[in-house]
């Protein structure tokens, strides 16, 4: 059996890194991006 006791050289999963307020900022704007794909272009088309 795999020893799993951390001897992975330091590297942390993705939802444990900590990350920048640019990389918040981008993650806002894709947001918002693909929710008014989502939602906006069909209401815009329905009207």
């Amino acid at each position: 059996m795999a020893d799993d006791t951390g001897s992975d050289g330091g590297r942390s999963t993705a939802p444990m890194s900590e990350f920048t307020n640019g990389q918040v900022a981008i993650g806002v704007v894709v947001l918002a991006v693909g929710l008014a794909l989502a939602f906006g272009v069909p209401l815009v088309l329905a009207a």
